[in-house]
């Protein structure tokens, strides 16, 4: 056995990879495990060893404490970091740790069971002087929750008591929603968190969302490294965040770090926490909650300071002090983080799987990411959504987002859809620019309204690269590879969909490899340079450029201005026909687990009725009727796992379901 400390990453993804890092840095003999779906993962493939914990789900792989102390003990690991999410704020976890003789690289299971619970911790740092927002958090009756929500008026915010990252979190406008919201916010508060205890609290829609790292030794030592504005969000998850605030000056961010380092002094914290605030438009701050462990943010901090905050994190389970005091921190520039979605933001943020069939990630000045990607790399159904994270340093704010902007556009992802053109579109946004979104942006000011369809010079490039990846070698070699019989100036026809969209294309043959292109909204010359597997140098109307592209079966996917464009070629499919909206069949969109059935057979519904709710990669989604009628089948029950496509509900027009049961 190994006389190297030994750490054992208790989660997955590019959170692993990233403590997987700095572990070997710091002299650490690494494991890993992994679940049946994440056997061929690169954190699995990046650890000294990797131990297989089987499973497909969270519940039944990176949540099973019994499972990873078995590979723990089996690994020889001295220690665990257990990321974030997972069991990363898990007080039994972190017991169960320490039982086994295995050191827990974060603060101990009271502090966790103290701080991890909304209601107590709100309680707790009142008491210690840091100021709160107005709400309740007591009795669970629905009577009582009803009443107390009248006392503290509407708008106000239902939050799950035992966790984060916006599960369990409702917003509610007005009385006649609280009943319908609670049950909901119970419902994924029980599914994420084991735990449908919920708390009130009122609502500031134009406040900012401004977090402040903290860290403590077991020397006595606590200071704040500085905070995080993490103001941009959908569905109250963080999309955006950087360091420093543009709206905090010197003076509120000493108030708010000596807050911030109050709360971890009372509870007597010990490593890397996070205490998180709502600033409002009068520069008052409150208390929101704090979460005991690393957050998915930690680089914007890293770019600033210069820490390495997972090192200090192994230093301090060591017994070691801190590294600086409070006087010694300071901050360099400005750094902006962006997370990467397997997302459809034109879709309401559906989460999407699939195959990553071509990944390169962005290089440059100032730029870092943290991934766990690689072609071939599947994206399951069974975990969060977020792939990775984008971060870019400058001088100033301003350098910082232009550096950004540039790498998300050479950042190489074909694969699932995903919102890499969305985080571009956002950065270009005049509030972004100058520093003002509060965490009401997306939903006030601001509306992604992507392209219909694609334009004419895009459609004429990827007519022109499956036409190229018809020619085989030898007749690009021989320079018959556009000779046709018969009369050369007639075009090839080709007919291409995206999404919903069709497209005739007619390609006329000019020469080798060069092209006309005429599509029903303009036409493009092309001549193609070089062509490679996964890039094509192109003349595109005079203008030279390297297009990304890849041809996966009858799809080809180009990637253009951050954007994944995916063409079927249907030039010799057999006519379809086309199926109108309201078609009744309610299928699920994703691979996911049915959490409720709002229907039953026999029952008329309205068009926009939530007929059943189902849950993926950490979401809850609701299927809504697509049309009026009567529910005439019902293929699911609560409780099942179903597949992306399958039939659930099917919706007959009333007259027809009547008819059937004549």
């Amino acid at each position: 056995m190994s006389t190297s400390p030994t750490l054992l990453v208790a989660n997955r993804g590019e959170i692993a990879c990233r403590i997987l890092g700095t572990a070997r840095t710091e002299g650490y003999r690494t494991v890993a495990i992994y679940s049946e779906p994440d056997r061929q993962a690169l954190h699995t493939r990046s650890a000294d060893c990797a131990v297989a914990i089987g499973g497909h789900t969270p519940a039944e792989s990176y949540l099973d404490i019994d499972k990873i102390i078995a590979a723990a003990q089996r690994s020889g690991a001295t220690a665990v970091h257990p990321g974030y999410g997972f069991l990363a704020e898990n007080a039994e976890f972190a017991r169960a740790c320490a039982d086994n003789g295995l050191q827990f690289i974060g603060p101990n299971a009271d502090v966790i069971e103290l701080m991890g619970n909304k209601r107590n911790a709100k309680d707790f740092v009142a008491r210690a002087g840091v100021p709160c927002i107005p709400g309740f958090q007591g009795s669970q009756d629905d009577v009582v929750l009803t009443s107390e929500a009248e006392k503290i008026g509407y708008p106000l915010m239902i939050k799950a008591a035992a966790g984060g990252g916006g599960r369990g979190m409702r917003l509610v406008h007005e009385a006649a929603d609280i009943g319908a919201q609670l049950r909901s916010a119970r419902s994924e508060a029980l599914s994420a968190f084991g735990s449908d205890e919920i708390i009130l609290e009122k609502a500031l829609l134009d406040a900012r969302h401004i977090e402040i790292q903290v860290f403590a030794d077991d020397c006595g030592n606590v200071i704040h490294l500085g905070e995080r504005d993490c103001s941009i969000q959908r569905r109250h998850q963080k999309i955006i965040e950087e360091s420093p605030s543009p709206a905090v000056d010197a003076d509120l961010r000493h108030r708010m770090g000596s807050a911030a380092v109050a709360a971890a002094q009372a509870c007597g914290y010990l490593g890397a926490g996070t205490v998180e605030f709502l600033l409002d438009s009068d520069g008052e701050f409150y208390f929101l909650e704090m979460n005991t462990r690393l957050q998915v943010e930690h680089p914007v901090t890293e770019m600033v300071t210069g820490f390495d905050l997972v090192a200090w994190q192994l230093a301090v389970a060591r017994g070691e002090p801190l590294p600086v005091s409070q006087e010694q921190v300071s901050h360099n520039g400005h750094a902006i983080e962006v997370r990467l979605y397997a997302e459809d933001p034109q879709n309401q943020f559906l989460p999407q799987t699939g195959r990553i069939h071509h990944w390169q990630e962005p290089a440059g000045e100032g730029i870092r990411i943290d991934h766990a990607l690689s072609a071939g790399a599947e994206v399951s159904p069974y975990y969060d959504p977020m792939l990775g994270k984008l971060i870019a340093w400058g001088q100033d704010r301003e350098e910082a987002r232009r550096r950004l902007h540039h790498a998300i556009g050479k950042l190489q992802l074909i694969g699932p859809k995903n919102n890499l053109h969305f985080l571009r579109t956002l950065l270009e946004q005049p509030a972004f620019i100058a520093g003002s979104a509060d965490t009401s942006f997306l939903e006030k000011s601001f509306s992604y309204s992507p392209p219909p369809e694609p334009a004419a010079a895009t459609l004429a490039v990827a007519t022109a690269l499956l036409h190229a990846q018809y020619l085989s070698a030898l007749d690009l070699r021989s320079g018959r590879a556009n000779w046709r019989s018969g009369d050369n100036s007639l075009p090839l026809h080709y007919r291409l969909r995206c999404e919903t969209r069709e497209f005739d294309c007619q390609l006329f043959c000019l020469g080798e490899q060069r092209y006309r292109i005429a599509v029903d909204n303009g036409h493009s010359a092309i001549e193609i340079l070089r062509l490679d597997d996964d890039a094509a140098r192109l003349l595109i109307d005079g203008m030279e450029s390297t297009q990304t592209f890849m041809r996966v079966g009858p799809d080809l996917y180009l990637l253009s201005d951050a954007r994944q464009w995916r063409f079927a070629d249907i030039t010799y499919a057999p006519a379809r026909a086309l199926q109108g909206q309201g078609s009744g069949r309610i299928t699920a969109p994703m691979d996911g687990c049915i959490v409720a059935i709002h229907v039953q057979a026999e029952q008329t519904v309205r068009r926009g009725d939530t007929i059943a709710v189902m849950e993926a990669m950490k979401m809850e989604h609701p299927l809504k009727a697509d049309r009026d009628g009567t529910i005439v089948k019902l293929a699911a029950t609560t409780g099942d796992q179903v597949r992306g496509g399958q039939l659930l509900v099917q919706i007959e027009p009333a007259e027809i379901a009547t008819g059937a049961t004549s």
